[in-house]
């Protein structure tokens, strides 16, 4: 009796060792999976924008061949203004004009942009400041180094496009976010696609972010 006994205790104690070692493991790998699922993504928003760039620089050529077409043996006098002049600023232009360009180009235009950068960015888990940082790399890689063999910086979309995409970007990011609440899976694919189209399509094409 004392040996049944003795040997019940026994297996108890085991399988609760086993039991407490199979919980800690469990916890300890959980952490490893939420730092993987939680890791940056700096690829496909670079991907993303520089799509974006070629892009908007062809409809550029396309709709304004004047500057935007000139032949490639004016690209060096156009850089070496953009690098050699300060970025385009009238003060007594129309508001949101001072670069000479339409407002609504400026405003709307940039505004887009720069939020269609920051988005990307979010989406792949940039962080706020991160996002906001990777905006502006992009809008001064446009400025100088996509759009300058047409036309010198502008000293306006050198920091709108950022602030905007800041605002704009984390509002479409969090309505995106929102919408995947929605439980009628027609309705809340039409709402992610409203709020970030581009990547929702990079996403169906297989990208992780």
């Amino acid at each position: 009796m004392p040996r049944t006994i003795a040997a019940s205790l026994t297996v108890l104690i085991l399988a609760s060792w086993g039991r407490a070692a199979a919980s800690q493991e469990s916890a300890s790998s959980e952490p490893t999976r939420r730092l993987q699922l939680d890791e940056p993504n700096l690829l496909v928003p670079s991907l993303h924008a520089g799509g974006l760039l070629l892009g908007m620089r062809l409809g550029e050529a396309y709709i304004w061949p004047d500057p935007f077409a000139d032949p490639v043996s004016s690209w060096g006098e156009h850089y070496e203004a953009a690098f050699t002049q300060p970025p385009k600023w009238d003060s007594d232009a129309p508001p949101f004009e001072w670069d000479g360009d339409p407002w609504y180009i400026n405003v709307v235009g940039h505004g887009l942009f720069g939020s269609e950068l920051y988005l990307r960015a979010r989406h792949c888990r940039l962080g706020v400041v991160g996002s906001l940082l990777f905006t502006a790399a992009g809008s001064t890689v446009w400025e100088y180094g996509v759009e300058a063999n047409g036309v010198r910086p502008s000293g306006f979309d050198l920091w709108f496009t950022p602030l905007s995409g800041l605002v704009v970007g984390e509002a479409r990011y969090w309505a995106w976010r929102a919408s995947g609440s929605v439980r009628q899976k027609a309705l809340r694919s039409i709402l992610q696609a409203l709020f970030d189209p581009l990547g929702e399509l990079e996403r169906f094409a297989g990208t992780p972010c």
